[in-house]
């Protein structure tokens, strides 16, 4: 018996010894981990997702097709500095070139470069400096101070590297997108971000109010001019301006709709100068019209229908709210800016709506702004169309479309009908009058306002 319980006792060591010596040298490792998870108040937020996207995304390609069409433009002016006391307020002085700089953008094999018209404003001598250091003479072909668009033109008869235009209209915010310009003299430098906001109006009492997409991409000085394109490397815009206390990028900056600066463009190189179509409508802002106690949040508000005009004939009327066009949202007075900034005279559009509740879309056929401003006056005048002049009950005349004298502000509307007691029947007339008077002349404007009664003012 004794016998058999050590034979026991030696097996069960044995085994323990067997058993212990597998699990130390042959089993492989197995770690186990325990989580714990905490009662939280916040919503759980997984981080993996966006940020894998993000990556996803290449800007290689975009930045290859657009580098070697973005180019340095050197500006030369002529300026007068004064190196006495009595040539200071003499205006004189000797004449010394002052070289400034930008970007520019090739959008044509043949050279054709859209910039700033800031960028070239009073050049006496444009040079352009390629990507590969390649350095040319330029020419001026136009410009537009009103969306600062300018273009010019490589002398040379060469093929270059271009960037072909994208629809600015279809970017979304959100979209990554690149800037790519001179910033500092550095050429060809690329920077990425995203669409921070489309239709940006930077001052909303501008007289010219624009439309820009915004993006954080880094934009300083030497920039404008530059490509903001998409992803595929398609322009979207031209990089124009960023608002700063420093004058240095801060996290934003503002570039024209590409769409817009391609329209300036053809219009340039077409008919000379920019063409420009309107509905034939004027606007009171939201908060005015809140004030006034119209219900309305998003959308432009028609205070007042040109007899006559697009808008007059296609059927909109005083009251609608203008909520889309051509089936793009219109939350403010930019958006419709900005989509009426790429059509031209005669083209029509879809105007959707918000009549007493009720959505209507009619079709309006744009006309032509065509204005002039009578110099040391204030006024601004456009020509009128039959029925403006039929419901003043006169012949002949044009508008005052605007007045930036405060005091003057009634006179919007009214229609003048001499100047220098001269008949005149559209702003070609009022141009030569004007312009054939001696520096300092006194004007003399005759004009019917609204309630039909004829007055004369004589500005000095």
């Amino acid at each position: 018996m004794k016998q058999t319980a050590k034979l026991f006792l030696v097996a069960l060591v044995a085994g323990a010894l067997t058993l212990g010596g597998y699990k130390y040298f042959v089993e492989p490792e197995t770690t186990v981990a325990y989580t714990t998870q905490d009662e939280t108040s916040f919503i759980p937020t997984s981080y993996t997702s966006n940020m894998a996207t993000a990556m996803e995304t290449d800007f290689t390609e975009a930045a290859e097709k657009t580098v070697h069409a973005v180019v340095h433009v050197k500006n030369t002016t002529m300026s007068r500095q004064p190196s006495n006391i009595m040539e200071y307020f003499n205006g004189g002085g000797q004449a010394r070139p002052v070289v400034g700089s930008g970007s520019g953008v090739i959008i044509s094999p043949t050279g054709y470069i859209v910039t700033n018209n800031h960028v070239i404003e009073n050049a006496s001598k444009l040079q352009v400096t390629l990507n590969d250091n390649r350095t040319y003479d330029a020419e001026l072909i136009g410009t537009d101070p009103k969306t600062d668009i300018a273009l010019i033109k490589l002398d040379s008869d060469e093929e270059f590297p271009y960037v072909p235009f994208g629809d600015s209209n279809n970017i979304k915010i959100g979209e990554w997108v690149l800037a790519v310009g001179n910033p500092f003299n550095l050429t060809s430098t690329v920077t990425a971000g995203i669409v921070s906001a489309k239709a940006r109006d930077l001052n909303e009492f501008d007289r010219n109010p624009q439309s820009f997409i915004q993006t954080d991409a880094a934009v300083n000085r030497g920039n404008s001019g530059g490509a903001l394109v998409n992803t595929r490397g398609e322009l979207i815009g031209i990089n124009t301006a960023i608002t700063s206390e420093t004058g240095s990028y801060v996290g934003y900056s503002f570039a024209v709709p590409s769409n817009n600066a391609r329209k300036v463009v053809e219009d340039i190189m077409e008919f000379g100068g920019v063409q420009r179509g309107i509905l034939g409508i004027s606007t009171i802002s939201t908060k005015l019209a809140q004030h006034q106690g119209i219900d309305i949040t998003q959308g432009v508000y028609i205070a007042n229908i040109e007899k006559g005009s697009g808008a007059d004939k296609g059927g909109l009327k005083q009251g609608d709210i203008i909520k889309q066009i051509d089936g793009f949202k219109i939350a403010k007075f930019s958006d419709l800016v900005g989509y009426l900034g790429s059509k031209r005279p005669d083209d029509t559009v879809a105007v959707t709506v918000d009549r007493n509740g009720n959505s209507k879309t009619v079709p309006v056929t744009l006309i032509k702004l065509e204005t002039f401003t009578i110099e040391d006056t204030g006024l601004e005048v456009r020509n009128a169309n039959k029925a403006q002049l039929d419901a003043y009950g006169v012949a002949n005349g044009v508008v005052v479309s605007d007045a930036t004298i405060k005091d003057l502000t009634p006179l919007k509307g009214a229609v003048i009908v001499k100047v220098n007691d001269k008949n005149v029947t559209n702003i070609d007339d009022v141009k030569e009058i004007v312009n054939s008077g001696n520096f300092g002349d006194a004007v003399k404007l005759t004009f019917v306002d609204r309630n039909g009664q004829l007055n004369s003012y004589i500005f000095r």
